[in-house]
């Protein structure tokens, strides 16, 4: 991962704190006397690695009352080097790094200076300003000179006005800056970026210095470069180890009526074709290839008829294909080359031995980016959790990029999600022992809760989570360690970049832990409650799902609740009492939006997915996704089943164009949200989100329906 791309947690960041000492004040005419910086690695301060070095500049004198300041005169710099000879080791020591600064873009100019008076290439890094990301902190703070920033932090000042000794100190204030921009909203380095773009009268004034930007807005392609660790992976693994076998052959006289039916039967995408000539082992010259595209071509030319034609007619071949023992690589050139999404694979006598499409790619693909559950899972601490977690945007974009629904992808973020989770667990214990706590006192589950136990997670989220464990009463001693550890998971997943509930959905919160005993009694109680107010939050616990810890106690648990909610119709009609669906299209069609984007959660998805909730408790579904609750009621139901594949369609919609906004919102510094911008839509997207919102502005009828039908 490209440890300055915009996803980057600052909390995990990898940088150099530059400062420079120089004969004056204004850029344009200032030369360079002392160069330094030091490394920030993972987000903290490197023990080792500054530079420092004292610069000749030229044959101008430093004049006196620069000196009074940083204590440097002429015959100090006697003996030092030119900055043209300096300028290499420093430039190699930045590499790639952020680099961050106080006023940086006096430094940048200063430097850019230094480069072109002597000739040198000058390639601006991409930069971080700390009095900049102060006032985004603290817009209140009379002052926002070094010294101001460190009292106001709690920093030492060490040796003052010189190069080394600021760095130093310009490090430790960005550092103890990074939690206080988490709590407005700023956690990595697109967004912070995005943030100090705003402070235009700021800048403004900078320019008009003569200083260079002290933020630059970065190229999408430099901002996520996709897929890095993909190309290893392509030539490290060989096509035999992604091959689908056997593979599925159908003889060239099979009716395309019956080859669609094999299709959706073996849930596959294409199928091979051996010629009638052909005996033995099938080789790709005698074979070929018919694929749903192919499929659904014949039917748009020949419409019914096209059933009964044979798929001999209607094949390609030659059959393209790759060695089994080629490497990977081989396959994804020659899909991209001759434009296909299947492949045959053959082995060393040229006979077909397996399968490879696009989605085989892109389910190998998907698992080398998300390499980040393996760094997820060896993860020791917040910063490297962090690290690990700003990967997920990236994967996020490349599976959208591929074909992935927002289904698909929103699965994997939960899962994802579920890990971090767990993962959090495993360092909250460790800190707990170490901090004199021990080990658990009996058996628990962490259990996640709405959308990451659907599945459903998107880009936007917080923290749902809970505690079961085996025994103890609320604030007895087990009770008390598990507040303890839940606090520690909660401070971790927000350092992180899992934001705590707003709701208080987390484990850190006495209704929100508890033994066995004490949630069967809890829901009990929630079962047999009349006001809607009071089950606030409530339904999110039907989607619970264990991500650490002893999981047959969430079973025990969540099969209690549905028992004891077996019945009780107006427990489930509750859930739903206070769920409404706006109406977002106008009159003649037209998409009520704000600011020029439509929230769909608020539009369409909450109302949805509450009141799939909502029946499948009424019917005993104890399905945890919202397609799987959809499909389970209707198959019981027997009724509105047009109406509830309409709800499963929209919800998919949805996802697909929430994700995507998302993905393109991190890209450039903005939060992302389930706000999705219309304009941008395509004019499918556009249809289809119109479908969506029609689907849903019948949901509370239908939901009304379905709950009393006997």
């Amino acid at each position: 991962m490209d440890r300055t791309s915009g996803g980057v947690p600052l909390l995990s960041l990898d940088a150099v704190v530059i400062d420079t000492e120089t004969t004056g004040l204004d850029p344009r005419k200032a030369r360079v006397i002392e160069l330094a910086g030091v490394r920030l690695s993972g987000g903290k301060l490197a023990d080792n690695g500054a530079f420092r070095q004292l610069v000749r500049p030229g044959a101008e004198s430093i004049p006196p009352e620069t000196t009074r300041i940083h204590g440097i005169d002429d015959a100090m710099v006697a003996q030092s080097p030119p900055f043209a000879d300096v300028w290499p080791g420093f430039h190699g020591f930045l590499g790639q790094a952020m680099v961050i600064g106080h006023t940086v873009g006096f430094d940048l100019a200063i430097l850019k200076r230094e480069c072109d008076l002597a000739g040198l290439p000058w390639l601006r890094p991409r930069t971080l300003d700390t009095r900049l990301l102060a006032q985004i902190a603290a817009p209140e703070l009379a002052g926002y000179t070094l010294e101001n920033l460190a009292a106001w932090l709690g920093v030492d000042v060490t040796h003052r006005h010189s190069a080394l000794g600021d760095a130093t100190t310009t490090a430790r204030v960005f550092l103890a800056l990074v939690p206080k921009l988490r709590d407005h909203g700023i956690r990595t380095i697109a967004e912070a970026e995005r943030a100090c773009l705003a402070l235009t009268s700021v800048l403004d004034d900078q320019a008009r210095s003569g200083w260079i930007e002290a933020v630059e807005a970065p190229a999408r392609t430099d901002t996520e470069r996709t897929l890095q660790r993909f190309d290893s992976y392509a030539y490290r693994h060989r096509n035999r180890d992604i091959m689908r076998v056997p593979p599925v052959f159908v003889e060239s006289g099979a009716s395309i009526h019956d080859v669609l039916a094999r299709l959706a039967g073996e849930k596959i995408s294409s199928v091979y074709v051996a010629l009638p000539a052909a005996s033995g082992g099938v080789k790709a010259a005698e074979a070929g290839i018919v694929t749903e595209r192919d499929l659904l071509r014949a039917i748009a030319r020949f419409g019914a008829a096209a059933l009964e034609l044979p798929v001999g007619q209607i094949m390609s071949r030659p059959l393209a294909a790759v060695p089994a023992d080629a490497f990977v690589y081989r396959a994804i050139g020659r899909m991209n080359r001759l434009k296909t999404r299947h492949l045959g694979v053959v082995d060393e006598a040229g006979c077909v031995v397996g399968a490879v499409s696009a989605r085989d790619l892109l389910r190998l693909r998907a698992g080398e980016a998300i390499s980040l559950g393996d760094e997820i899972d060896a993860a020791a601490d917040a910063p490297a959790l962090a690290i690990a977690w700003a990967k997920l945007p990236r994967v996020a974009e490349s599976l959208l990029t591929e074909g992935l629904s927002g289904r698909d992808i929103a699965e994997v973020i939960s899962r994802e999600l579920g890990a971090l989770t767990r993962q959090a667990a495993v360092i909250a214990e460790r800190i707990m022992r170490e901090r004199g706590h021990g080990e658990p006192p009996c058996g628990y589950g962490l259990i996640v809760l709405g959308s990451a136990g659907r599945g459903e997670s998107l880009l936007a989220m917080d923290q749902d989570n809970a505690v079961i464990f085996e025994r103890g009463e609320p604030e007895g001693e087990e009770d008390r360690w598990f507040a303890m550890l839940g606090t520690h998971v909660a401070d971790i997943l927000h350092e992180v970049g899992v934001p705590y509930c707003k709701g208080g959905v987390m484990a850190s919160n006495a209704q929100w832990r508890g033994s066995v005993a004490t949630w069967r009694s809890r829901v009990q109680h929630w079962i047999t409650r009349s006001n809607p107010a009071d089950l606030l939050f409530v339904d999110i616990f039907f989607d619970l799902r264990t991500v650490h810890g002893d999981g047959s106690l969430a079973v025990l648990v969540r099969q209690a609740a549905y028992d004891a909610a077996t019945g009780q119709t107006a427990f489930a009609k509750l859930l739903v009492e206070g769920v409404s669906t706006p109406t977002s299209l106008k009159l003649f069609g037209g998409i009520r939006t704000e600011a020029g984007r439509i929230d769909l959660k608020a539009a369409g998805l909450f109302s949805l997915v509450a009141a799939a909730r909502a029946l499948a408790i009424r019917y005993h579904a104890m399905e945890r996704s919202t397609p799987a609750r959809l499909a389970a009621v209707k198959a019981l139901v027997h009724v509105s089943q047009s109406d509830l594949d309409a709800l499963d369609q929209a919800q998919g919609v949805f996802l697909d164009l929430i994700v995507a906004q998302q993905v393109e919102d991190i890209a450039h510094g903005i939060p992302p949200s389930n706000a999705v911008s219309v304009k941008r839509l395509s004019a499918r997207d556009r249809d289809r989100l119109q479908a969506a919102l029609r689907a849903v502005s019948a949901v509370d009828a239908l939901t009304r329906d379905l709950l009393f039908k006997e």
